[in-house]
């Protein structure tokens, strides 16, 4: 029998975050009879590989250091040598110069992926990563975007040609993410929860769901005070200290949760009732696609991947990135009408069951990964 393909994954550090939960979805549940996988972090891999499913996968990190490191990509050209993986796949800046080492090490196959935005190129206007992404064109047989969004910004923008770009949405597993209750216990029945699940990042904006959250909280007590409005927010990062501090200065400690970094986020979506993502730039969200598939109707920035996936007045709302008082807004309505949120909730998983299955994700990886072989004559 012959050994299949390897495919041969580099993410710049294996680390909790939608871009490497999608490796890890489609490492664990591609057929194990078509592909090998090896996962290569630039940087370092945390505990996060445990969620990989399958004992033939290695993860190897290496430990590439701040700024020039040219001693670990030439450990990365001596792995890729040793290992003779039939496709290499890059994914977003951060590894793109890996892409030479891939060509270097005469990997027969390159694939690159763009996710989503730099946090140092939120708009996808610096001019010399757009260089870079021309100068390793050539080199690069297939590129896949998550977005419309991404890809007409690598069509128009940075020049590459239409056939060589596709676009896979990510997926989620519906069967892990489903509706279910909506109330805590320890909650009163006046009690409405929206939630988020996000990085404590700059390009995230959680601060300005926190500022949206307590003006929110001032106009339904205004207003009477039938709805106690609470705030879930799951996630870590460099400004969840200070999303912390601007709770507690509001006095509103009491009505705020936030347990910081969570490795099976969806018993907390189960809390919620709906859901908010202010981003300042998405690629496409995973939390937002999870959201939707628990049910919850969707509050987002209008930017990026969160044009496509929120029907905006049939699954959730569209809010522009930054506007606290717009946000606000949205918050005190759904907070406000419990039908609104079934009906846009109920649409939501209906959506993705439709359009944004891990299943559909997937088949399109298998098909892009099959022609790949096929192209350097490979059986898959």
């Amino acid at each position: 029998m012959s050994v299949p393909p390897l495919i041969a994954h580099i993410v710049f550090r294996f680390d909790v975050g939608g871009l490497e939960n999608g490796v890890v979805n489609l490492v664990n549940c591609l057929p194990q009879d078509e592909f090998r996988h090896v996962i290569i972090a630039l940087t370092r891999a945390t505990d996060f590989k445990a969620r990989i499913n399958r004992s033939d996968v290695a993860v190897h990190a290496l430990d590439k250091q701040p700024g020039k490191d040219p001693a670990a990509y030439l450990r990365l050209y001596r792995l890729l040598r040793r290992l003779r993986p039939a496709v290499v796949h890059t994914r977003n800046y951060g590894t793109l110069d890996c892409q030479l080492v891939a060509f270097l090490a005469r990997a027969p196959y390159r694939i690159h992926g763009e996710h989503g935005w730099d946090i140092h190129d939120p708009d996808g206007t610096n001019r010399k990563y757009q260089q870079v992404r021309r100068a390793l064109n050539p080199l690069i047989h297939r590129f896949i975007t998550v977005s419309r969004d991404l890809e007409r910004w690598l069509l128009e923008r940075v020049g590459i040609p239409a056939a060589k770009v596709t676009r896979i949405c990510n997926g989620v597993d519906t069967g892990h993410f489903r509706p279910a209750g909506k109330t805590p216990g320890d909650l009163s029945p006046q009690a409405v929860v929206v939630g988020s699940v996000t990085r404590f990042e700059p390009i995230k904006d959680p601060l300005n769901l926190v500022r949206a959250f307590v003006a929110a909280r001032r106009r339904l007590a205004a207003l009477g005070g039938a709805i106690d409005l609470r705030l879930l927010m799951v996630g870590d990062g460099p400004l969840r200290a200070a999303a912390l501090a601007e709770i507690e200065a509001a006095g509103e400690s009491a009505s705020a949760w936030l347990p910081g970094g969570c490795d099976d986020v969806a018993g907390h979506y189960a809390n919620m009732h709906y859901y908010a993502l202010g981003s300042r730039r998405e690629g496409i969200s995973n939390t937002v696609l999870e959201a939707m598939a628990c049910g919850l109707p969707v509050i987002a920035s209008a930017t990026g991947g969160n044009l496509e996936l929120v029907d905006a007045g049939a699954t959730g709302t569209l809010v522009p990135p930054g506007d606290t008082a717009a946000l606000t807004d949205a918050l005190v309505a759904y907070a406000s009408d419990p039908a609104l949120r079934e009906r846009q909730g109920r649409a939501a998983h209906e959506r993705v069951e439709r359009e944004y299955s891990l299943a559909r994700m997937v088949m399109s990886y298998r098909d892009v990964y099959r022609v790949a072989c096929a192209r350097v004559g490979v059986s898959a």
